[in-house]
């Protein structure tokens, strides 16, 4: 074999073995954030009285005041950290895509979902129907979003998932975990000058009807549920532009059958 035959050889193997180093490398940390989100620890969650609903526009779009109290909040957040959020972007409207930047994780949790829905949804939507159909449960796609500093969500729609054996999810589930005026807590005062310490500035739901109208325009408020129809009657929604401290999501979907 000729040497310049042998260079290329070498070349290529070394080329190929570092392709393989990091692709073992990504499944050793693909496994490893796998194995934190099967061993993670849901905070205890109490069942829900006298939720105070707020109606935004009508059943379309509604909010709870306190559906996390404070502590679920901060636990859910601790637990989020422990996993390890992956930044989530998009192509951006030139591509047909909403501009999205954040960070993200995704969770299967049936458990956790039907918690979630028996400690107090379950009765928000006992007299709620779409199309004949009545609300059964949550997606258990659990999802936590973390947005910093400089970090939106673009306008855009949420879609109707089938979840199989004639479920559809119809609705929007979204929980914020911080946001509003709290008090300081042991750890905020140990480290003052911590990102996640500030107060929540920005990152608002705004929703937009005909002609860009504002329909809505929601805070971030620990604890708050916010609901919200999609599918072929979304409203145009977008998440602004958070300009101090970090925002907090937990997010699902109300299924219907």
């Amino acid at each position: 074999m000729k040497e310049r035959d042998v260079a290329v050889v070498v070349a290529f193997s070394s080329s190929w073995e570092r392709r393989l180093t990091q692709a073992k490398r990504k499944m050793g940390d693909r496994r490893e954030r796998d194995s934190k989100k099967s061993a993670t620890k849901w905070p205890a969650l109490k069942p829900k009285q006298n939720l105070q609903i707020t109606r935004l526009k009508n059943n379309d779009l509604l909010t709870v005041q306190n559906f996390f109290s404070s502590a679920e909040s901060m636990e859910f957040i601790k637990a989020a950290e422990a996993i390890g959020f992956a930044h989530q972007g998009s192509l951006g409207p030139t591509k047909g895509e909403a501009y999205r930047d954040n960070d993200r994780i995704s969770v299967n949790d049936p458990v956790l979902a039907n918690v979630i829905w028996e400690s107090g949804l379950n009765k928000l939507f006992s007299d709620i129907k779409i199309r004949g159909k009545v609300a059964v449960g949550l997606n258990p796609n659990i999802r936590f979003y973390r947005y910093n500093i400089g970090q939106r969500f673009g306008r855009h729609i949420d879609e109707s998932v089938d979840l199989g054996e004639g479920k559809h999810t119809h609705y929007t589930l979204l929980i914020y975990l911080n946001g509003g005026i709290k008090s300081k807590t042991k750890s905020d005062l140990l480290n003052p000058k911590g990102s996640s310490s500030d107060p929540l500035v920005g990152g608002e739901t705004v929703f937009y009807g005909s002609r860009n109208s504002v329909v809505a325009e929601v805070s971030p408020t620990e604890g708050m549920a916010l609901l919200h129809i999609h599918g072929d009657k979304c409203m145009l929604h977008e998440a602004r532009n958070v300009t101090k401290g970090v925002k907090y999501l937990f997010r699902s979907d109300v299924a219907f059958s």
